[in-house]
């Protein structure tokens, strides 16, 4: 059995370009499924500790529309909306993805693809310029979608 490296790894593609991939260890319908089924995402899409995600409302296919939402303990709350371009299970979705605001909205692609006894994850974010790609990376966006991650491990791994 083949040990993969469960690190993200982030790269500025273009100036409106961040790519991110990972290793899941998960087969590939299942790797689909908890980015795509609330009653998946909401048990280890929470973000930092005090969040949690008890919004969660998704329409996968073409032209459907989602909406995610967290709240703190002290009550914060943020969202983030999109319509699906593109559903093609369990290899490929395509939407758009909205913080709201001033933030500029996103294109992403997630391909899921085969790889040993898991999937590899990849997610394209195009963005309509450099400065909405570099304003997105200081977020702390790639701390947010390792520890992201580190949940889903964890989620992954948890009897079912």
């Amino acid at each position: 059995m083949q040990n993969y490296e469960r690190k993200m790894k982030v790269a500025l593609d273009s100036d409106t370009t961040v790519v991110v991939t990972r290793f899941i260890p998960a087969p590939q319908e299942l790797a689909f499924d908890v980015w795509s089924q609330c009653r998946h995402l909401q048990k280890w899409m929470f973000g930092p500790p005090g969040w949690t995600m008890p919004h969660c409302e998704m329409d996968l296919r073409a032209g459907g529309a989602y909406r995610w939402g967290w709240r703190k303990q002290d009550g914060e709350e943020m969202f983030i909306t999109g319509v699906f371009k593109e559903v093609d299970r369990p290899h490929r979705m395509v939407s758009t993805e909205s913080w709201g605001g001033d933030w500029a909205e996103s294109l992403n692609t997630m391909t899921f693809t085969p790889e040993g006894e898991g999937t590899m994850f990849k997610l394209v974010m195009e963005l309509p310029s450099k400065a909405a790609r570099d304003a997105a990376i200081e977020t702390g966006m790639n701390d947010g979608m390792q520890m992201g991650f580190d949940s889903l491990d964890t989620y992954l791994s948890s009897p079912s």
